[in-house]
């Protein structure tokens, strides 16, 4: 993962975020395998647990057993053709998400080599709000960056002020 390039803006504005609406030391689940953003969390005090690679379209079995206080999922349901289920299903009151923005000038990205790597949906904002929504969540912070890319051409030029991502801190209803 990462062996050309490294995210580091949006490992910054990730962390920014988490800590802004969440600080350490807390008990996290982070959806998805262990990855490098993982150790960045440890890193600022938190303990994280990840999911084990299950598919979460169909096993919520983590999600619905966990005791942690608060769930991330940072670029995940992106990948899900159901992230409604998972969120449905979401115990901790707390979660702390965010996801790829639709780009009006970009298809959805899709690997040809590892199918988990393939995006089923990229949000617009108000998409990804309203499915919080009717999944029981409460949305009390948002946050959107941009993606720029060192690259000459329409596209690049684009990404400087477009954002590319969007995060949002929710707490559950009721």
């Amino acid at each position: 993962m990462y062996e050309k390039t490294f995210p580091d803006k949006r490992y910054k504005e990730t962390t920014d975020f988490l800590t802004s609406v969440a600080p350490a030391p807390a008990n996290i689940l982070d959806l998805g395998v262990r990855n490098p953003f993982t150790k960045v969390m440890e890193e600022h005090g938190y303990h994280v647990t990840n999911t084990r690679g299950e598919d979460l379209d169909v096993d919520t079995e983590s999600v619905r057993t966990s005791t942690a206080e608060i769930v991330t999922a940072f670029e995940i349901f992106e990948h899900l053709v159901a992230p409604f289920n998972v969120l449905r299903d979401i115990r901790a009151k707390k979660l702390v998400a965010s996801v790829p923005l639709r780009l009006w000038f970009s298809p959805a990205y899709r690997s040809k080599t590892d199918k988990w790597d393939r995006h089923y949906h990229e949000f617009e904002d108000w998409q990804f709000d309203w499915l919080l929504e009717k999944a029981g969540w409460e949305i009390k912070k948002r946050h959107k960056w941009t993606n720029p890319v060192s690259k000459i051409g329409i596209r690049p030029l684009l990404r400087k002020f477009t954002p590319r991502y969007y995060a949002v801190y929710a707490e559950r209803k009721g």
